[in-house]
């Protein structure tokens, strides 16, 4: 017979194994789902990353959310400019302009003209403006059809003066009240601004009608308009054209000279000018006048104005046309212009 004792040490150790058992299954089953919550955020990170790699691109590599969104913003940096490269291919073709630019808008002309001829004048030369007008620039009635049968746009080409709305200012808007052959830039009419004043023409110009050719005139020149549409329309295949009488000249760095040029040091040790057209008449391509229209700001000026548009188009895919029709004289036979 056993003792009591030895009794409830039997029962002590039953319930211990007992209790010992239950925790164990409680362990287990902690473990299970410990196991099971890792394992599911194993999946989930997996999933995670090939997703991010599936959109991304980026191969085997975890991301952060915020490099995630640096890589999607990367990339539709890059269709972006994708597009760009792909408006700029066509803008070689066409000639330095985006195809938004070239899309047809309220100011432009339904049919693209031939030419739009400014004749650049300033204050105090109207009667200059009075000859042109009876000699072969028309005025009128006469100015419209010119336009219409022809595709030829003539306008004279002016400033403001210093003082706005001053009695200069006011002389010539009654005179284009009268005609209405103006350009008016926004732009002060001065000698030393003449450079400016015609890259401003050919912006204002390219921007109000389409044309093929942009032509600059001084106003004491006469212009046969029969022949210049003639010379013009046999250089309509090629796409970049810079036309005039061709020249080059010595660089004068005196001062107290007539055609002294400030910035005379950039041409070098020889001081030769680069070749460029005479100032009194020359013509440029559409493709060349919205390459100007677009690069207006960073386009550098010289003391002369014809010098200064030879100037930008060096490096440019251009055709220089030397056109001895271009070149003016008072008794010129068979020229685009003579000097009056």
């Amino acid at each position: 017979m056993r003792s009591r004792g030895s009794s409830n040490s039997t029962g002590f150790g039953f319930h211990s194994r007992i209790s010992a058992l239950v925790l164990a299954m409680f362990a287990t089953m902690a473990t299970i789902y410990v196991a099971g919550r890792i394992w599911q955020d194993a999946e989930s990170r997996v999933y995670l990353v090939q997703e991010l790699d599936r959109r991304t691109g980026q191969g085997n590599s975890a991301m952060s959310v915020d490099d995630t969104l640096k890589v999607i913003a990367c990339r539709e940096q890059k269709k972006k400019l994708l597009a760009l490269e792909m408006d700029l291919s066509a803008a070689r073709q066409e000639g330095f302009i985006s195809k938004e630019s070239s899309e047809s808008d309220g100011t432009r002309s339904k049919k693209r003209l031939l030419a739009v001829i400014g004749i650049v004048t300033t204050f105090g030369r109207k009667k200059n403006r009075d000859v042109i007008r009876k000699a072969w620039m028309r005025s009128g009635a006469a100015l419209e059809k010119l336009e219409e049968e022809k595709g030829i746009v003539v306008r004279f080409v002016i400033g403001r003066s210093s003082n706005r709305g001053d009695s200069l200012d006011r002389e010539i808007d009654n005179e284009h009240s009268q005609t209405n052959d103006f350009i008016v830039l926004n732009h002060v009419e001065a000698p030393e601004e003449r450079s400016k004043k015609i890259k401003f023409f050919f912006v204002r110009a390219v921007e109000s009608w389409d044309a093929e050719f942009y032509v600059k005139v001084n106003d004491d020149v006469y212009v046969n308009i029969d022949t210049l549409g003639a010379t013009l329309s046999a250089h309509l295949d090629k796409p970049r054209v810079y036309m005039g009488c061709m020249k080059s000249g010595q660089v004068f760095s005196e001062p107290t000279h007539k055609w002294y040029e400030p910035d005379w040091w950039k041409f070098g040790d020889a001081k030769s000018y680069f070749r460029y057209a005479s100032g009194e008449i020359y013509a440029i391509s559409r493709a060349l006048a919205q390459f100007i229209s677009i690069n207006r700001s960073i386009l550098r000026t010289y003391a002369h104005d014809d010098v200064s548009a030879g100037s930008w188009f060096i490096g440019l895919d251009v055709k220089h046309v030397d056109e001895r029709k271009f070149c003016c004289s008072p008794s010129s036979t068979g020229s685009i212009c003579a000097e009056v």
